[in-house]
């Protein structure tokens, strides 16, 4: 990690729990709080998170789409340092795809007052292999 990368690791939104979590979270192919299902061709997630706690750093290697199933605001740390805060309303929608070797680490905590939601489908027939859950 060069000087540069590893100074964005520090300030308020990091801690070094947090950053060697992260530095775990490669493997880490748990997207959601629950696995509902999952055929040949997908997996159903869904993310419920009360207002304080977060789903830990975990890694997207298959395209997916998520739908917000409540509303709230949300903190995510990017494994590349960055740290967005976003508000998400009922219906929130996002696709998301990879290309071969694209990948993304992130975790998500809920900082609004109440608890937030989400279902997430992963296409099993991406352009990476399924990390093992």
């Amino acid at each position: 990690m060069s000087k540069d990368t590893r100074s964005v690791f520090h300030g308020p939104f990091w801690t070094e729990a947090l950053r060697q979590e992260l530095a775990q979270a490669g493997s880490n192919g748990q997207i959601g709080t629950r696995l509902i299902n999952q055929t040949d061709r997908l997996r159903i997630w869904m993310t419920e998170i009360a207002p304080g706690e977060r789903l830990p750093f975990h890694t997207h290697v298959l395209d997916y789409v998520w739908t917000a199933t409540s509303t709230g605001r949300a903190r995510s740390r990017f494994g590349d340092g960055a740290v967005a805060d976003m508000d998400y309303r009922l219906g929130t929608t996002q696709h998301v795809t990879f290309s071969p070797g694209q990948s993304m680490t992130h975790d998500l905590e809920n900082i609004g007052a109440s608890p937030i939601g989400f279902t997430t489908v992963e296409f099993l027939e991406s352009a990476n292999r399924p990390l093992f859950l």
